[in-house]
């Protein structure tokens, strides 16, 4: 393993993080302690549904394999848990095993800080046979040019619309799918967006007299972070990350992607901007639930709240529309045994758990993921995870039939970290303060792709 120091390590992410006080201990632990057992740690983030079900696992996983007790290490914020992750490894007192968020999984991987872990995977009789996983989406997310993986994928994730089901009905717009006929092209999508926008005076965008400082329902709610970024992006023939490794927002199709975006603010007032957002008081959940707004466009994890049983109003998903093609970002954190474990047997079992249909499953009933197992994407894998009242009667498409056609898989350079926050992450703001995207995009990819080439 290559030297960690803390001054080095800190400097080299381009982060600084103070020690936080977390440790929370499974009752199965104390009572482990007395036995001849290895204790191992496992760190991580998440709210109260992520907590919970993780402390169910460990019981499940204790069970098993008695010889292993395992404690869970949780912060709720995954920014903390990253900071503090990354001041724990530069300090030697990480944990056996954790959370790797997509950000950081290469950065940590080029530095040594992950434990390979392909050998294992190979031989071992479930998660080495052919296709167990999703390929080759997960192949390309978790092995390094040489094909050595340093940790596995969790799930699955990727945006989508949701959306407020009675205001399409009263409008008399069909709403968006997954099947490649429901997907709307960019026009069409902005078409419908001016008929669901309206001011309080009921005029729409076109009509003369429109109020943009007075709009009483908004149509679509797209966020302006990198991954549904990414998915218009990818959507208009352009790159996230170019084949060598490079911040590809600087190309002719990435820059008109984000026009587009910034238009739908700007131009069209069809999305509220972020400020708008935060004077209502509401989040995109809140809005869509009171009529405020149509569509929102989130992560697939944002089902474990916005779902049909938690809604007052009807709600669907589908599919973003599409410009040159279908397409949205999949990502998701990785689980990986540190490279500084001294029990890298008992972390592997921990690891290897992690990535069987169980623990999967548990997730994914709940609404928080999309699976990464072939097998759950069959008819009988889906009864074990589609959940009445949880997944809308097309939910299933998105993870059968889109994702494995439209889903695009990225893979976050090292240096990836340093190179956002300083240069991408202000070139996003701008954006959404209606900036033009070729104002600030070429110079913010030239001093990101500097940085992410003195990593390479």
């Amino acid at each position: 393993m290559k030297n960690l120091s803390r001054r080095n390590f800190l400097k080299m992410m381009g982060m600084t993080g103070a020690m936080a006080a977390t440790s929370g201990i499974n009752p199965f632990l104390m009572r482990a302690a007395a036995q001849d057992v290895t204790q191992i740690s496992f760190g991580g983030w998440g709210g109260v549904a992520e907590d919970e079900g993780v402390q169910a696992a460990i019981e499940v996983f204790m069970a098993e394999n008695p010889n292993i007790a395992v404690e869970w290490r949780h912060i709720p914020d995954a920014g903390e848990f990253s900071r503090t992750l990354l001041t724990d490894i530069a300090a030697g007192t990480a944990p056996d095993t954790a959370f790797i968020v997509s950000d950081q999984y290469e950065t940590f991987r080029a530095n040594g800080a992950l434990l390979d872990i392909t050998d294992l995977i190979l031989n071992d009789p479930l998660l080495g046979q052919e296709n167990y996983f999703i390929q080759p989406q997960e192949a390309w997310r978790c092995a390094d040019a040489d094909g050595r993986w340093h940790g596995i994928g969790s799930t699955w994730v990727a945006h989508h619309i949701y959306y407020n089901a009675d205001i399409f009905a009263e409008a008399g717009i069909d709403p968006p799918g997954f099947q490649d006929d429901q997907i709307w092209d960019w026009d069409t999508f902005v078409d419908i967006c001016k008929a669901l926008t309206f001011d309080s005076s009921g005029r729409h965008p076109d009509d003369a007299g429109f109020d943009s400082d007075d709009i009483q329902q908004f149509a679509v709610d797209w966020p302006l972070w990198w991954m549904p970024i990414g998915a218009a992006v990818y959507s208009n023939g352009g790159q996230l990350f170019t084949d060598d490794g490079l911040c590809g927002l600087d190309s002719p199709e990435a820059l008109d992607a984000l026009q587009r975006l910034s238009d739908l603010i700007y131009v069209h007032h069809v999305a509220p901007r972020s400020a708008a957002l935060a004077d209502l008081g509401m989040s995109n959940t809140q809005m869509v639930d009171t009529g405020r707004l149509a569509m929102a466009v989130d992560g697939s994890w944002a089902l474990s709240w916005m779902n049909p049983s938690l809604m007052q109003v009807g709600m669907g998903t589908g599919a973003l529309p599409k410009m040159a093609q279908p397409a949205s970002v999949m990502q998701a954190h990785f689980h990986s045994v540190l490279a500084t474990t001294d029990h890298p047997e008992e972390a592997w079992e921990w690891v290897r758990f992690l990535a069987t249909p169980f623990y999967q499953e548990h997730f994914a009933k709940i609404g928080l993921w999309i699976p990464n197992q072939s097998a759950m994407l069959t008819d009988e894998g889906l009864s074990g995870w589609i959940t009445e009242g949880i997944h809308p009667d097309n939910y299933s498409q998105f993870a059968t039939d889109y994702l494995p056609a439209h889903g695009q898989a990225v893979k976050l350079p090292n240096g990836w970290i340093e190179a956002q926050n300083d240069y991408i992450a202000p070139a996003f703001e701008a954006l959404a303060a209606g900036d033009a995207a070729a104002d600030v995009f070429p110079d913010a990819v030239a001093e990101a792709n500097d940085v992410l080439r003195a990593y390479q």
